[in-house]
């Protein structure tokens, strides 16, 4: 009950700072392009936000042709170590960093890595599209995917017609596909689902969101979990409920938008700003660009969900003053 409660804090914390769009008066700036900018620079860290960081890059080489960014994307946890020995100058991350992770940076330079919110994305739960389960909620995805059933399902799950589906899928097995623990994604659903549970140790690890999607959309018993910007026609989210009773909600845009839907989170680009000190031209104009409308833009039309502009003008504010 005390972790329902304080997930419950947190979920209303997160509505109250995510976007309503529709409620919000102030547009997002367009970006301009200036002078003197040139040269390299390289991204690590994040697969979730490898597409993104792809787009991104093609796009601001269009305003810049003498720039080259390079991409890497192994996953969130490489990018606290890429910016703490200095060969990535941003740090994509689907989490916030660790305790860990910021005091090894800031062991090193003397202040702490810069978060910059860049988009909000909804983890779903996909299943095969041809699978009849209409919703879960959220202590039964617990008990699908974790040993610990922190979240208080009082069974385990392993065959879906424990989970009410009847026929020939009544006594099939539920084959669950994840991402490794190298994943941003893999640490964000630990928390949010398994209540910061353990996997179980049948969860089939992939490399990569798509990966993900594409084993379910392989596997007529597969569920698994991914970014709803990975989304396929072989497969289906299942609405989620917070608990029994409660309405189902669709991971989409706008429920992630709003809040309601109840895997949730922001995405970040890190960076190394020394306080009271400006950011190298090519990376502060990169994240303008990424603020912008036109970086936000490329967010939703990769299937994520744009910062409103209220929240936009936070993050360029500290890209400038802090």
């Amino acid at each position: 009950m005390k972790w329902f409660l304080s997930m419950g804090f947190v979920a209303m914390s997160l509505l109250a700072a995510l976007p309503a769009n529709c409620e919000d008066e102030q547009k997002l700036s367009n970006y301009e392009r200036v002078s003197g900018v040139s040269g390299s620079l390289s991204s690590v860290g994040s697969d979730t936000l490898a597409n993104l960081m792809t787009l991104w890059t093609e796009a601001f080489e269009n305003f810049y042709p003498n720039v080259n960014i390079q991409v890497q994307a192994a996953g969130s946890a490489t990018a606290p170590t890429a910016l703490t020995e200095g060969v990535a100058n941003f740090g994509p991350m689907s989490r916030r960093m660790k305790d860990k992770e910021i005091e090894a940076f800031e062991a090193r330079f003397g202040y702490k890595p810069l978060p910059i919110r860049v988009a909000i994305d909804a983890l779903a739960v996909y299943v095969n599209k041809d699978n009849p389960i209409q919703s879960l909620t959220v202590d039964q995805v617990d008990a699908i995917f974790s040993s610990t059933r922190r979240c208080g399902y009082p069974r385990d799950i392993r065959i879906w017609g424990e989970l009410g589906l009847e026929g020939s899928w009544e006594r099939r097995p539920l084959q669950l596909y994840g991402r490794n623990s190298v994943s941003g994604t893999y640490g964000y659903f630990k928390q949010a689902a398994l209540c910061s549970g353990d996997f179980k140790n049948t969860v089939n690890e992939q490399p990569g969101s798509a990966s993900v999607v594409q084993a379910v959309t392989a596997s007529l018993n597969g569920i698994g979990y991914s970014g709803v910007g990975y989304v396929t026609s072989g497969v289906r989210a299942v609405p989620i409920a917070e608990v029994e009773g409660d309405t189902p909600v669709e991971a989409n845009v706008a429920t992630a938008s709003d809040g309601s839907y109840p895997f949730t989170r922001y995405l970040y680009l890190y960076v190394n700003k020394k306080p009271d000190t400006p950011l190298p031209p090519m990376e502060r104009e990169f994240l303008k660009m990424v603020l912008s409308e036109p970086g936000q833009e490329i967010v939703e039309k990769d299937g994520y969900v744009p910062l409103s502009p209220k929240i936009a003008d936070r993050e360029l504010q500290r890209i400038t003053n802090e």
